[in-house]
């Protein structure tokens, strides 16, 4: 591991502790499975971080409308194993299409932006539901390749 990398990783697990003690001591604090924590494989401080590394990753995913086999195009930004940004690009095979794909892009980065990629998973945003399955496709193809 490169040395400024391996820098970040435990500046990032040193954050983190740090954020998870000062939750555990709010008042009225309550740990949901989400938030707790399990041990990292002994060795691996890539493991800790999330294990995806940062970058852009880019993908599409597929799925079925009334109108047939639809494609929907996934650009995420990844740092320290969460989202930073999304793009996606429309790829629309009719007005309907046009429609739902452009409410879903006008609102997902709201649901996904600062979110762990391994917690992402979508079932409807901005009333679009059936682009979604193409969107966690996508992401799924993303998480493979920032392994």
């Amino acid at each position: 591991m490169h040395t400024s990398l391996r820098k970040n990783v435990l500046v990032g697990i040193a954050g983190l502790s740090l954020a998870g003690t000062a939750a555990g001591c709010a008042p009225g604090a309550q740990v949901t499975p989400a938030q707790t924590t399990q041990p990292a494989p002994s060795g691996s401080a890539a493991a800790a971080a999330g294990s995806y590394q940062d970058g852009i990753y880019s993908a599409d995913g597929n799925y079925v409308s009334p109108n047939g086999q639809e494609t929907v195009g996934v650009q995420l930004t990844l740092a320290g194993g969460s989202v930073s940004d999304v793009v996606i690009t429309a790829h629309p095979s009719n007005p309907n299409t046009r429609k739902f794909q452009g409410e879903f892009a006008s609102g997902i980065k709201a649901q996904i932006v600062g979110k762990q990629l391994d917690e992402i998973k979508v079932s409807k945003v901005a009333g679009s539901s059936l682009t979604s399955g193409g969107f966690n496709q996508a992401v799924e193809k993303i998480k493979a390749d920032a392994k």
